[in-house]
């Protein structure tokens, strides 16, 4: 007879321990109890594993830890013998896996000396994750992340959704554990941390001797299996899920309180007080997946200069290095490479703008400065990609803001439509070899629709825009982020990343449920990087100092975009802030 589903989990326990009846595996009977796997480890190595577990939450989410020689689990189960009550049990000698037996009574003597660990699917020391796989249908993310969220001591919400190649797996057809899951068109691969990690994680210990649970002969406990009822988790901390990426494909996940926070700041950088009717470019939610990109980049390549002011030396304005600056700060502060490809007729202005800023506080640490030539067909795959190699991408994210972006007649305009393409270096090429290459993603800033990357709303800055048929840039990004001035998406972008790295279920995500949080100094020096009203103003004035001028007016002058920088700018810098940073506590 089979067993069934409502089977007690001491009724299932007492089963296993008399072995009277013939149980493969505990999937699918004890139905709404947790099931624990279990790792026996000798006591010298206890302390190290359960800090182990304590750092890579996910996979390791610890229930319970047993003195030297206790055989039970109170808090977990009541009655147990955790040398009896698995169906069978997997015995390592020095790494190896020897044997598997239906109890551990034989080796009594020896377990004397060791710690029982029944867990959830519990990892090890210096093992690679493993993780389970399940095929959701798109339109399904949203409600599976945030259920599996709700049930942290059963792994959680998802420690990544897309190609599984991004987790070293090569061949979903070919699984290391159990057998291969069936996917329908349109389904989108799912991963959870396993439990399976634990014999990993033992194997790579070489403990003289060492056990646990044989994969799918779980530890049957008496706790219901929803660790958190969906009624106590506030709407605000559940996750939302957003694709940052079709080559390879790529979802990212963050909390809705911090994705309705980067959507303030998205409104905000949208004003458009120099009325120039902007807000007919403006697409929800690209700051959003731009700034998720972004925090999942450990490399970024950022361009700027528009040089429109063609009858002045220097022709550059002061829209642009002032985002590109704030940007590189936050993404340094984050542990991310980080540099700057202009122009090679602005390349020394630019470095000494540079260090002037790291002098004056702006930022901390100078970024390096490039310059890009199209010298041959296969120039841009060769700046951007070790020994040209696509599949060595030297860059995971490209970002423009206010930079000159090429029409489709291949010429460079000004608002005014004037051709300044003997001023611009063919950075461009960047961007259109970026889209062919797996792995990197490209952002674009713009506020006016002739910025490199606007060519992805090209259509709608043609039919909106004053001379929109000939100024657009005809080269997209795959995110392009329209604001009311340029600068303003690049203090927006920092602040999206310092929001993302300080919410627990994006970080968590993008750590794949291992590693420790950040620390208190960690956020703090994030929240120093930020852009503040005094760091904009310096960086401005250096800017003014070498020449550079007001794209609207060509003043030179504290203005940007014939928006003198009190009250325009400096409030807006505010108002960012105050939606970025919490409230200073009251006494």
């Amino acid at each position: 007879m089979p067993l069934t589903k409502s089977l007690t989990p001491a009724a299932l326990r007492n089963i296993i321990r008399e072995h009277s009846h013939t149980l493969e595996n505990t999937s699918g009977i004890a139905a709404g109890f947790l099931q624990a796997n279990v790792v026996i480890l000798h006591k010298n190595l206890a302390d190290d594993f359960e800090a182990f577990c304590r750092a890579n939450g996910s996979p390791l989410p610890l229930l319970y830890r047993s003195q030297t020689g206790e055989w039970g689990c109170p808090p977990l189960a009541a009655n147990a013998d955790i040398r009896t009550d698995c169906p069978q049990y997997c015995v390592f000698e020095n790494g190896v896996l020897t044997s598997k037996v239906a109890n551990l009574l034989p080796y009594t003597s020896q377990l004397q000396n060791m710690t029982a660990r029944p867990c959830q699917r519990v990892g090890g020391f210096e093992c690679p994750l493993v993780v389970t796989m399940r095929p959701v249908p798109q339109d399904k993310l949203d409600i599976v992340a945030q259920c599996t969220h709700l049930i942290p001591q059963a792994h959680g919400g998802p420690v990544h959704i897309g190609d599984p190649a991004m987790l070293g797996i090569q061949d979903l057809t070919q699984p290391e554990y159990g057998d291969p899951v069936e996917s329908r068109s349109g389904d989108v691969p799912v991963f959870w941390a396993c439990g399976v990690t634990g014999v990993e994680a033992v194997q790579s210990s070489k403990a003289s001797l060492a056990f646990t649970h044989s994969p799918g002969c779980m530890f049957v406990t008496d706790k219901e299996d929803m660790a958190t009822s969906p009624l106590t988790v506030k709407p605000s901390e559940c996750p939302e899920t957003f694709c940052i990426s079709q080559n390879p494909l790529h979802y990212s996940i963050a909390s809705k309180a911090t994705v309705e926070k980067i959507r303030q700041l998205e409104e905000i950088a949208v004003e458009d007080p120099g009325q120039r009717g902007i807000r007919v470019l403006f697409v929800q939610d690209e700051l959003v997946r731009s700034c998720l990109s972004l925090s999942h980049a450990s490399s970024v390549l950022i361009t700027t200069g528009f040089p429109t002011h063609y009858m002045h030396d220097p022709p550059e304005e002061t829209d642009g290095p002032p985002g590109a600056i704030a940007m590189a700060a936050t993404l340094q502060s984050l542990g991310k490479q980080v540099a700057v490809v202009t122009d090679q007729r602005a390349l020394d202005m630019n470095r000494r703008i540079v260090q002037d800023a790291v002098e004056r506080g702006v930022i901390k640490t100078a970024v390096p400065l490039l310059s890009f030539q199209n010298t041959g067909p296969d120039a841009a795959i060769h700046f951007l990609c070790h020994d040209g190699d696509p599949n060595k991408p030297r860059y995971d994210h490209l970002v423009a803001i206010e930079r000159s972006g090429r029409a489709s007649d291949g010429n460079y305009y000004n608002m005014r439509m004037v051709n300044i393409k003997h001023l611009v270096d063919p950075i461009d090429d960047l961007f259109t070899a970026a889209s062919s290459i797996p792995g990197i993603s490209t952002t674009g800033i713009g506020d006016g629709g002739n910025e490199l990357g606007m060519g992805k709303v090209k259509d709608l800055v043609k039919t909106h825009m004053p001379n929109g048929g000939v100024i657009a840039c005809d080269v997209p990004a795959d995110f392009a982020v329209t604001t009311g001035v340029s600068n303003w998406g690049g203090y927006a972008v920092a602040c999206g990343l310092y929001l993302l790295n300080c919410c627990p279920i994006h970080l968590r995500y993008l750590q794949c449920g291992l590693g420790q949080p950040p620390t208190a100094q960690d956020q703090e020096a994030w929240a120093n990087s930020l852009p503040t009203v005094e760091k904009e103003e310096e960086l401005l004035s250096i800017l003014v100092k070498y020449g550079v001028r007001s794209g609207k007016t060509g003043n030179l002058a504290l203005e940007v975009d014939g928006l003198t920088f009190h009250p325009t700018h400096s409030d807006l810098i505010r108002r960012l802030r105050e939606v970025t940073l919490p409230a200073p506590s009251s006494s």
